[in-house]
């Protein structure tokens, strides 16, 4: 997979696009006028691996509580601003990131306003178009031409090209880019067109998924598609769900297509009538035991002898399991039988000591 080129941006102290890895995003979920809780919010989502975090700035008093939030948090933070620039003004003011803003509720006057601020900053924009608030022309243009997902898709290229070119002329090129739909299809259509256009990193996502399991699917189709195609510089996979259980599933994605190697590949089958141990309980143990290792390694837990020996032996620990039993490989090796009842035991001790 060749991944497309983009230009360099740094937000904080994470560097974007230009060949970077992908970069995890999380988002708050708490009022950020609460900066007890929001902090609290934030600390969860770095342990969890987000390398940045964008809040919610609807009001002044939130756009205030920046300065006291960043006091207490690692990450580069992103203020997400709509409708009103003052919010943004306010932020750069105290100290964000990088401002999130979106031309179907801020005046070309406006967004000027904010980057002329956030030049002398240093500090990025992102032009982030959304389906649900585009300009009421292009809301128009949909609504004449048919309301299908590739029409859907350039209304929102040109929405973001637009904004792009008005940033360019008044020499403002500090810009990230994100195009999101909660329709899979015009999620896809809308970066693939645009990564020919730009050379600006791209930030995926699918937004208004919905809970999962129906939003984890939509994601991990929608982000995945285009992770596979070389598009994308950051991700956030957009759950009505615990945020932290969204940078988990992001990394998930990553790790499925090889993005991401920091932790334990577990491969496990699915099993069938052949299996005679309890799987399932093998498998969350191993699961539960594996959440916070940092090895980079496959793990293999099989139930049968059909897809086993060879699962386990490509993996670097793994077992088959047989009648109240299993065989224990590492790197292709045979090393020993173990009870069933030891079976996750061993494994997890296996991992710890790789």
């Amino acid at each position: 997979m060749e991944k497309r080129k983009s230009k360099l941006i740094k937000v904080g102290k994470v560097n974007i696009g230009a060949g970077n890895p992908i970069v995890v995003q999380g988002m708050t979920k708490t009022d950020t006028e609460d900066v007890t809780a929001t902090v609290k919010q934030i600390q969860q989502l770095e342990r969890a691996g987000a390398k940045m975090v964008r809040v919610a700035v609807p009001t002044a008093r939130a756009a205030k509580a920046i300065s006291q939030i960043k006091d207490k948090v690692e990450v580069p933070l992103i203020a997400d601003i709509h409708f009103n620039y003052k919010l943004a003004l306010e932020a750069i003011e105290r100290g964000i990131d990088k401002v999130r803003i979106n031309p179907g509720n801020i005046s070309k006057k406006e967004i000027l306003s904010i980057a002329d601020r956030a030049e002398k900053e240093g500090m990025p924009l992102r032009v982030g178009v959304n389906e649900g608030s585009l300009q009421k022309k292009l809301d128009q243009k949909i609504k004449t031409q048919g309301n299908n997902p590739q029409i859907i898709a350039k209304a929102m290229v040109e929405s973001a090209l637009e904004t792009v070119r008005l940033l360019e002329e008044n020499g403002f090129l500090n810009i990230i880019i994100s195009l999101k739909s909660h329709d899979v299809f015009a999620s896809i259509f809308s970066y693939q067109l645009i990564a020919k256009k730009t050379i600006y990193p791209l930030h995926l996502g699918v937004t208004a998924a919905g809970p999962p399991p129906q939003g984890v699917v939509k994601a991990s189709i929608g982000i995945g598609t285009l992770l596979a195609q070389g598009i994308g510089d950051t991700i956030r996979v957009s759950l009505t769900a615990d945020p932290v259980e969204e940078v988990r599933i992001a990394y998930e994605i990553l790790h499925c297509l090889n993005l991401y190697k920091e932790t334990p590949l577990l491969i496990s089958c699915p099993t069938c009538g052949r299996c005679k141990v309890d799987m399932f309980s093998i498998v969350n143990d191993v699961l539960l035991g594996i959440e916070d290792i940092k090895i980079p390694l496959k793990v293999a837990i099989m139930g049968c002898e059909v897809n086993g020996p060879a699962e386990a032996k490509r993996a670097d620990i793994g077992v088959v399991c047989g009648k109240r039993e299993a065989i224990l490989f590492k790197k292709g090796k045979v090393v020993r039988k173990i009870k069933e009842k030891e079976v996750a035991k061993v494994l997890l001790d296996c991992i710890r000591n790789y």
